[in-house]
């Protein structure tokens, strides 16, 4: 194996199928994660898929002491994808304080213990922009006040490495990405939320198996041409060999600055009930759904131009609405197959 790359978060949704490309890639991927929102299952379906199953790490980044252990055993990490973080927008109107402790607090603590010539691949997140101007979105884009404590603990911890990537050798590759969905071709790999999910797709997909009794469209009332929120999906592959190409760029010194930014996306926004009328029609099931109010923290439009990672990283998307919603199902019916043995 190549380069060693620590994942924190890695078990997760798109840790997971970014652990993968890692693998695919001839990178060694190690990872770090407290299985708070993730499961040990995802380890399974990385060794299934790669014939590798990657060194784990059970804890959480808010404790030092055992990121410090963990450093002092590793100093031939070379890259560090940070994905480690809280991610429900309406849990964290909810859970305001949870927010800023875990995602801000664990940033903290991981450039502090890494030490200054940290090479960070951060997970961020199209909610810093707020409620955008104009559209589509581009990284120019002034931060809006932002619309949950989750957009704003990604507009702080930017902030956070854009004035330690000042002030150190810290170098920084921060990807800002829309909404991903679906899951990997095999279906060994996919979305599992913990508990009730909190994203659209998930919940779509347990709804059309019979886990959910019936899907809330929070708000149809909204100036869009259907009333129901707009998003730019994108498919969770594409966004893994996102952060692959961010590794070799911070390894061998292709990056421009010591604080990049790229927007992550299709450049295409899809409602919220065109989400559900195509996952119906491209998979030929019935989704139970209805009309409710609107959600506190949802920014109503937004989708990104992502010109710059395709010039500059030579990265696009290229899977589209379709083929993440036929993946997504594909998933949740390997879940339900395998719950049933």
């Amino acid at each position: 194996m190549g380069k060693k790359i620590l994942v924190t978060g890695g078990t997760g949704y798109i840790g997971s199928h970014t652990v993968v490309e890692l693998i695919n890639a001839g990178y060694e991927p190690i990872i770090i994660d407290d299985l708070s929102n993730s499961s040990l299952s995802s380890l399974d379906g990385i060794e299934t898929i790669t014939g590798v199953r990657p060194e784990f790490h059970q804890f959480n980044l808010q404790d030092p002491e055992l990121l410090e252990a963990f450093y002092a055993s590793h100093q031939d990490i070379a890259v560090v994808i940070h994905f480690a973080a809280f991610k429900a927008v309406g849990e964290s109107i909810s859970k305001p304080l949870d927010y800023y402790q875990n995602n801000v607090g664990s940033l903290m603590n991981l450039i502090k213990v890494a030490g200054p010539t940290l090479k960070l691949v951060f997970s961020s997140s199209c909610t810093v922009y707020g409620e955008p101007d104009l559209l589509p979105v581009t990284e120019e884009a002034p931060f809006k006040k932002a619309e949950s404590p989750y957009g704003n603990t990604k507009q702080i911890c930017e902030e956070i490495l854009e004035f330690s990537s000042k002030a150190a050798e810290l170098r920084v590759i921060s990807l800002r990405y829309f909404n991903p969905v679906g899951a990997h071709p095999s279906s060994l790999l996919g979305e599992l939320p913990v508990g009730a999910p909190n994203n659209l797709v998930p919940y779509i997909t347990q709804t059309a198996i019979g886990i959910r009794k019936e899907l809330i469209v929070f708000g149809a009332d909204y100036d869009t041409p259907d009333g129901s929120c707009i998003r730019d999906f994108i498919h969770v592959i594409d966004l893994a060999r996102a952060h692959v190409i961010a590794c070799k760029r911070l390894l061998t010194a292709e990056n421009l600055s010591k604080n990049e930014v790229f927007n992550l996306g299709t450049g295409k926004g899809f409602s919220v009930l065109d989400v559900i009328r195509t996952f119906q029609e491209v998979n030929g099931v019935t989704v139970n759904y209805k009309i409710g109010a609107r959600r506190p923290g949802d920014v109503v439009n937004i989708y990104g131009d992502a010109s710059k990672a395709k010039s500059v990283l030579n990265w696009t998307a290229e899977l589209g609405l379709e083929e993440m919603l036929k993946s997504s199902w594909h998933w949740e019916q390997y879940l339900s197959k395998n719950k049933q043995k």
